[in-house]
């Protein structure tokens, strides 16, 4: 029975380990049959095709092909493009400024970047491009599709844009231009400081803490200023430690992201460092569907820590990581190789971040006439005979004055900015009821 025993063992032990193993060879077999169908086709192709073909060219299309079919974020970048993707991440570049992404076939715009050809000619997010300069864009993979956009500064495209809400497709003209990146803008809303971040390149966090440090200043201290408000609407991302650095700009402790790959032992969890620039501060984070991939892991990171109020409408979804490789011959792959995940462990992709409070950004209307507005707003004072305060010093009456004055320039950026006056409102009403943003 012992020797029985024994032996049953050793079979169940043999077919235990032999099985994976005959499976393993059994799929090296296909993969290797697959290549020889490959190098197949290639030979038919370059011996048989109706024309000449360029065999480099052809076996680019192959590898961009595999890459492209696993997800949107994938692909091969030729020398040229890679050199042009290190270029980008620097901050300048040549183009029309818009962020995009592949859908059903077309260009779908993740984000405008300020002050480009694109957003000025009111190219918005979640437009779909469907020709370029009438030629269609079906049937092109995305650096096709890219490049037929490009061309030489100065020149002039026609996009053909279908969007949400208007009946027909149509066409706006863009001249193309050099793209000077300015990572980070800051500036004084009264007494709230306004921290535009319009991408994430090796330059953010030096100009945020740049910007914040100027802007203080000008305020006259941190005891000046109400609260921050960090916008990143139309933000489509950048590099990834970017963003973690600039969300460790406003935490003291704790995770700020975490990437998970199906590599063991590939995982990595990124916390915040002591020291917050704003040094406790209230802020308020804007956000919208430009908003993608480094800017939602601010939002994510922030809102999760309860460091911020999130304020606008649902973000882009973005929670994928790509690793750039390098290859031979100069080109390289961008490939999809981790999800991120926010402090709380919520993936956000393809679900963005939903923010604390939902405002959407209203059509931007034209300022009323000033004067046609004071002509219909009377007051007591207006009237004939009435009579003056006197329980007022006069310095009394020009900090009336001056607080007056500030509520009329919120109400005026209504009309500009409606999101952004909203945040402004957020942080006075923090401001006048003493509290601290934590």
């Amino acid at each position: 029975m012992a020797a029985g025993g024994g032996i049953l063992a050793g079979v169940v032990l043999a077919t235990q380990v032999a099985a994976p193993l005959v499976a393993q060879e059994a799929r090296s077999t296909s993969v290797y049959e697959q290549l020889d169908l490959f190098g197949d086709v290639f030979e038919r192709i370059r011996n048989q095709y109706v024309e000449d073909v360029d065999s480099a060219k052809l076996i680019e299309a192959a590898i961009n092909g595999m890459l492209t079919s696993l997800d949107p974020h994938s692909g091969y970048l030729p020398p040229r493009d890679f050199t042009e993707m290190r270029t980008n991440t620097r901050g300048e570049f040549g183009g029309l400024g818009i962020e995009v992404t592949q859908e059903e076939g077309f260009v779908k715009v993740i984000s405008p970047m300020d002050g480009t050809p694109a957003d000025k000619a009111g190219i918005e997010a979640g437009d779909i491009i469907t020709h370029v300069n009438g030629e269609t864009l079906l049937g092109l993979t995305l650096d096709q599709q890219v490049e037929l956009m490009r061309g030489p500064v100065g020149s002039e495209v026609v996009l053909t844009v279908v969007r949400s809400g208007t009946p027909e497709p149509f066409d706006v003209s863009l001249i193309r231009d050099t793209i000077r990146m300015t990572a980070v803008r800051t500036r004084l809303e009264g007494d709230t400081v306004v921290l535009r971040i319009t991408t994430f390149s090796a330059q953010t966090f030096e100009n945020l803490r740049e910007g914040i440090a100027a802007t203080v200043a000008e305020a006259g201290g941190l005891d000046k200023v109400n609260g921050f408000i960090v916008d990143l609407r139309n933000n489509p991302g950048g590099v990834f430690e970017q963003a973690v650095l600039v969300a460790d700009a406003f935490l003291e402790r704790g995770e700020i992201v975490s990437t998970r790959s199906r590599i063991p032992g590939r995982d990595e969890r990124h916390d915040a460092k002591p020291g917050d620039l704003t040094e406790g501060k209230p802020i308020v984070v804007l956000i919208n569907n430009g908003s993608a991939s480094a800017s939602e892991i601010v939002a994510a990171a922030l809102q999760d820590h309860h460091r911020a109020i999130v304020v606008g409408t649902r973000s882009f979804g973005k929670g994928t990581v790509q690793s750039v490789m390098p290859l031979r011959g100069d080109g390289a792959i961008r490939l999809t190789t981790a999800r991120y995940y926010t402090p709380s462990g919520r993936s956000i992709q393809a679900f963005g971040v939903s923010p604390d409070i939902i405002v959407q950004q209203p059509p931007r209307q034209e300022p009323e006439d000033a004067e046609a507005t004071a002509a219909r707003i009377r007051s007591e004072a207006d009237l004939r005979g009435s009579l003056s305060n006197d329980s007022l010093t006069d310095e009394e009456r020009e900090h009336i004055e001056a607080e007056r004055l500030k509520a009329e320039e919120t109400a005026r950026l209504r009309l500009e900015d409606y999101q952004l006056a909203y945040a402004i409102d957020i942080l006075k009403g923090y401001s006048a009821l003493g509290g601290n943003g934590r």
